[in-house]
């Protein structure tokens, strides 16, 4: 079962296989089992203290940043992720950043972004889309075209607590469509990059 994985400097700490969207272009749909010669679908959801001796393991101290990222929705388990955070921080001076489909406070059925100070250095939210109908027709939510909004007020609100935030949106977007996305990104005062497919 892989926990732990490393992309260039960071380690990647892969929690759950839920997500609430089931995206077009997603790698877990694409890739099978295989994500460069990995396979990332957990057998069941790792503990907290699982987690934690998988990155003690690779010597944490070694990497540039810790990134929440696998083939589900981080955010799926914060309780879970707010301790593997504490306690990442408690024990490295190694910035934490999620990956996320930023539906936290639809999923958690509250606003949890103050959960987030202290620990969390930057937040990567997956935008994809320019508006309500295009990000359900590309991410498929089961929150349905609520979710689009939902995920702007989780921005507004993290950019309180997390001192970066980043919209991103994979390349196979149309060029046109990513200029709106950037158009988006500016309004709502956060960061934005586009991600190439598959990473």
């Amino acid at each position: 079962m892989v926990i732990t994985y490393e992309l260039g400097k960071s380690l990647y700490i892969n929690i759950t296989n839920r997500c609430t969207n089931d995206c077009s272009f997603c790698v877990r749909s694409s890739a099978g089992d295989n994500f460069g010669g990995l396979n990332l679908w957990l057998e069941r959801e790792p503990t907290v203290d699982e987690v934690m001796e998988a990155v003690v393991r690779r010597d944490g101290s070694q990497y540039g940043e810790f990134v929440f990222c696998g083939y589900g929705e981080p955010m799926m388990r914060t309780d879970d992720l707010v301790a593997l955070g504490k306690a990442l921080k408690a024990r490295y001076a190694t910035p934490v950043r999620i990956n996320t489909n930023g539906q936290a406070n639809l999923i958690c059925g509250r606003d949890v972004t103050p959960r987030l100070a202290g620990w969390v250095s930057a937040l990567s939210i997956s935008l994809n889309a320019k508006n309500a109908q295009d990000y359900q027709k590309i991410c498929r939510s089961v929150y349905g075209e609520k979710a689009l909004a939902a995920i702007l007020d989780f921005a507004a609100k993290a950019k309180q607590y997390v001192p970066k935030v980043i919209f991103t949106v994979v390349d196979v977007l149309s060029e046109e469509d990513i200029r709106a996305c950037a158009e988006l990104a500016q309004r709502s005062g956060v960061d934005f990059r586009v991600r190439h497919w598959g990473r």
